[in-house]
C-alpha cells in the first residue's frame, strides 16, 4: 500500500464525509458535523493515497468505556483494494478496550460479526409525513400538551436547566455525552421540544434539516402518546411535513406507532456491539440520535 497513509479528519475532510455518506444515500444532516466534532475532535479518520482522501471512519470515544464507529465509507472506485480495512482497523485500534458500537448497513453486517460485533436489535428508518401533524397548527409551539395527555407541557429544550436534560439523555445511551447533546440541540437550524410532567421530563426531540427528509433524532417519550404529539409538532419544521425517524424494532410500540402515523420504512441498519448489548430504556426510545454516532 505505498503511498497509504491515515490521518486524523480536517474541517474540510468532516465536509467531505459529508458528502460522502450523501452519496450513499444515508441522508446526513446538513450540521451534524459541527456536533459530530465536540463529540470527540480526534475520533475521525481519512484514508489518504497520495495524498487524495479514498475512505473514512468515525471512531468516537465516550466516557471511559464506551466509542462507537461510524462513517465507514470507501470512494466507490477504490474498494476492494484493502484501503478500507486498514482504515477499519485503525478506528478499532483507537477503541481498544471498550465496549463498541455500530450501526451496520445489511450488505455489511456479516463482516462486522467476523469482527466480533454481535446484534442487538434493527433500527428501521421510516419516512412520511405524520398524520396530523398539521393540527392545530394556529396553536404556539410549545404551548400547553394538547395531545401528549393529561399534564404534559411540550417546552423548548433550551429553556431546561441542562443538568436534567443530560441526565435524561443519559437513560437512552451507553455513556455521558453532555457536550454532544448541548451541541446536538442547539445548532442553528435545529428545533428541540421536550415533555415535561409535574416538572419531571417525559420525551425529548429535536429535528435538523438533511439532505433529503429532515430527521427526528433523538425521539424519546415516556409513552407512544407523547412520542406522536412530539412527532407531530418537530414535523410542522420539515418542508411539506416529511420526516423520517430511525426506529429500534426492539421497541415494538414504537414500530406500531410510526406506520400507524402512515409513515413507511425505506432503510434498514443492525445496532450492534462487541459485547454485552448496554441496558437501555429501550420501551421509551421511539427514535435513535444517529446512525453515526449512536
Amino acid at each position: 500500500m505505498t503511498g497509504f497513509e491515515v490521518t486524523g479528519a480536517s474541517a474540510a475532510d468532516m465536509e467531505l464525509m459529508r458528502g460522502w455518506a450523501d452519496e450513499e444515500g444515508w441522508n446526513p444532516g446538513d450540521s451534524d458535523r459541527f456536533a459530530f466534532a465536540v463529540a470527540d475532535p480526534e475520533g475521525f479518520l481519512v484514508g489518504r493515497l497520495d495524498g487524495e482522501p479514498v475512505a473514512c471512519i468515525s471512531a468516537v470515544r465516550y466516557g471511559a468505556g464506551f466509542g462507537f464507529i461510524g462513517l465507514y465509507i470507501a470512494r466507490p472506485a477504490f474498494r476492494g483494494q484493502g484501503y478500507g480495512i486498514r482504515l477499519w482497523h485503525a478506528g478499532m485500534e483507537r477503541l481498544d478496550g471498550r465496549l463498541v458500537g455500530l450501526d451496520g448497513v445489511v450488505a455489511q453486517q456479516g463482516n462486522y460479526r467476523k469482527s466480533g460485533f454481535l446484534p442487538a436489535w434493527n433500527n428501521v428508518r421510516y419516512e412520511g409525513v405524520p398524520e396530523g401533524h398539521g393540527d392545530g397548527a394556529a396553536e404556539t409551539e410549545t404551548g400547553g400538551g394538547a395531545g401528549a395527555g393529561a399534564g404534559v407541557a411540550i417546552v423548548d429544550a433550551a429553556s431546561l436547566p441542562f443538568g436534567p436534560l443530560a441526565a435524561y439523555d443519559r437513560r437512552f445511551f451507553p455513556a455521558p455525552r453532555p457536550a454532544f447533546l448541548s451541541a446536538w440541540t442547539g445548532l442553528p437550524g435545529r428545533t428541540a421540544l421536550a415533555a415535561v410532567r409535574d416538572g419531571r421530563i417525559e420525551g425529548l426531540g429535536v429535528i435538523r434539516p438533511c439532505s433529503a427528509a429532515h430527521r427526528i433524532g433523538p425521539l424519546y417519550a415516556a409513552d407512544p402518546t407523547v412520542a406522536a404529539t412530539l412527532l407531530r409538532r418537530l414535523a410542522r419544521h420539515a418542508p411539506g411535513g416529511v420526516v423520517s425517524v430511525d426506529v429500534p424494532d426492539a421497541n415494538p410500540q414504537a414500530m406500531a406507532l410510526l406506520a400507524g402515523l402512515g409513515l413507511v420504512p425505506v432503510f434498514e441498519t443492525a445496532r450492534m456491539y462487541t459485547g454485552p448489548a448496554p441496558d437501555l430504556a429501550l420501551a421509551e426510545l421511539f427514535g435513535v440520535t444517529s446512525l453515526e454516532l449512536g
